[in-house]
């Protein structure tokens, strides 16, 4: 019986990395195509050009794609040394997202305000010859999200040493009508547009991080399941590292999937994870 239980859950990881395998082909699809079909969009951020979306997704798909590889093949070959490969890409992926989330929270302000101050060194290049692809992004992020400028459409006077916006700014659309100091603009910045997006957003986007976080450390603990041998001997101390990381992304989905919620109610029990505060209507 215990050699079925792990025949299912053979074929199971197998069928899930090839699912997550074919997602990253597709990331991968879907950011060449970017590359070469809307090569002409670019980065807002003058300090990272290669920090496209494009690029991005590139990236993404490829990480994808390795990591399904090594989970499909190590599965269906039950390859001890692919397995062990396919675990330690996921802990390090793990450990990445820790830093980076940890980072991030402790510096947010500091991360915001850079972030405002790259986006207005930007803006001085809108009219340049050879930053078509960010006057492209600007043009198109104005117009979708009826915003101007990073903060306001004054920084586009203080980027183009004239008091003109570009002609997405105008709530009125026409040519050169960012000319016309008469005409009316919209007011809010790009940055608070986003901001805000995030903060609509936020529910799913925890939503996202503790499906991603489960799937990771599942793959994690599958390899254990897969071969207790002696090739394998760090994992339980592995796991006992990787268990803090769950727990801390875990609380962290959960709170942005409950907030808000009233102090008192997150002080009744230790945590939203333990007491099932997701599952309930008090969220």
């Amino acid at each position: 019986m215990a050699r079925g239980c792990l025949c299912c859950l053979k074929y199971m990881m197998f069928i899930f990395n090839l699912i997550f395998w074919l997602c990253g082909c597709g990331l991968l699809g879907v950011g060449i195509w970017l590359s070469v079909s809307q090569g002409s969009f670019a980065t807002f951020s003058p300090s990272f050009p290669s920090l496209s979306a494009a690029n991005m997704v590139i990236a993404i798909g490829a990480i994808v794609m390795v990591t399904g590889f090594l989970g499909c093949l190590g599965a269906i070959k039950e390859n001890k040394c692919l397995l062990l490969s396919f675990f330690i890409v996921l802990l390090i992926i793990l450990l990445a997202e820790l830093i980076l989330l940890t980072l991030f929270f402790v510096y947010s302000d500091k991360v915001s305000e850079n972030a405002k101050q790259d986006l207005k060194d930007g803006l001085a290049l809108y009219n340049s010859e050879n930053n078509i692809g960010l006057r492209n992004a600007w043009n198109i992020i104005q117009a979708e999200w009826k915003c101007c400028g990073v903060i306001s459409y004054t920084d586009w006077h203080e980027a183009l040493k004239e008091k003109v916006v570009p002609d997405r700014c105008c709530q009125e659309h026409y040519q050169n009508c960012g000319r016309n100091s008469t005409n009316m603009f919209w007011n809010r910045g790009c940055f608070e547009k986003v901001e805000e997006w995030l903060d609509e957003n936020k529910h799913l986007l925890g939503t996202i991080g503790m499906v991603i976080l489960v799937v990771q450390v599942g793959g994690c603990l599958s390899d254990k399941l897969f071969f207790p041998s002696p090739i394998f001997f760090f994992l339980p101390l592995s796991h006992l590292f990787s268990l803090p990381f769950f727990f801390f992304f875990f609380v962290s989905g959960c709170i942005c999937l409950c907030l808000p919620v009233r102090q008192h109610v997150l002080k009744k029990k230790n945590t939203c994870a333990s007491n099932g505060l997701c599952a309930t209507n008090v969220c």
